[in-house]
């Protein structure tokens, strides 16, 4: 009995079945330029979005919307995929599939993170991505950090601003009627936070003006040093001195 699934208005229980030995030709026809071959392949890997792109189901864009993100996803894994190191397309597929619809809704979400953060995290992600699929095993951040030619703390700090937001209600341990949510984990620390946000606010009262619109500009609008200097009228190098030398001094008080 077929299952009948219908997305975007396809029915995915007339879809065709390919085996791996199928799949493997019309990849390199496809690549090849082959059109026919091509249209067929997508055709037959449609399942295989749809069963990755049902992950993210709970959440509020379209899920017709997400399904065609997910194919543009599975389109660039059948344009870089290789044959000759004679993996399953799926293997590869998946993890390029899941990171454009994660691209898509970090786009979509309500929090502003700045292009250059998010430039490095896209790379970041590319980098994970084909040194797994180069050598099977789990990429580590000196291992991405290294490839993209970047610190460290750069590959953390991107992919932690781009990291999906957990609401407060979110739970996290659920048993019967006993539900642990997220805010109840971060009660006991709830006292320490005020506190260090007291002194978050008074080390902002002591900036300059200029240092505090450069603050709010980069981490609040999303903008990059390049469009503060132009907008503030000085150039890209006294933006970036004066944020270090303002964070420093926030950092620097909240040490105290």
């Amino acid at each position: 009995m077929k299952t009948r699934v219908e997305i975007c208005g396809l029915d995915t229980s007339t879809l065709p079945k390919l085996k791996h030995e199928e799949m493997m030709d019309l990849i390199v026809k496809a690549q090849n330029g082959d059109e026919e071959a091509r249209d067929l392949f997508i055709t037959a890997n449609l399942r295989l979005v749809l069963s990755v792109t049902q992950r993210f189901a709970a959440r509020k864009q379209s899920a017709d919307d997400i399904f065609q993100v997910g194919c543009i996803g599975l389109l660039k894994a059948m344009k870089n995929f290789n044959v000759a190191y004679n993996l399953r397309f799926s293997t590869y597929a998946v993890p390029m599939i899941i990171g454009e619809v994660r691209r898509f809704l970090r786009d979509c979400s309500p929090l502003r993170v700045s292009r250059s953060v998010r430039d490095t995290a896209y790379h970041a992600l590319q980098a994970r991505q084909q040194i797994e699929y180069e050598t099977g095993d789990a990429a580590s951040l000196d291992d991405i950090a290294a490839a993209l030619n970047v610190p460290v703390k750069d590959v953390v700090y991107a992919l932690d601003g781009i990291a999906d937001p957990v609401s407060l209600f979110d739970p996290v341990y659920h048993d019967g009627d006993d539900t642990v949510l997220v805010m109840d984990q971060l009660a006991e620390t709830a006292d320490d936070n005020r506190l260090s946000i007291l002194d978050i606010d008074d080390a902002v009262s002591k900036l300059s003006e200029r240092e505090r619109k450069i603050l709010t500009m980069r981490f609040f609008d999303g903008k990059t040093q390049m469009e503060v200097s132009k907008e503030i009228g000085i150039s890209q190098a006294q933006v970036s001195r004066l944020e270090k030398t303002a964070i420093a001094a926030i950092q620097s008080k909240v040490s105290e």
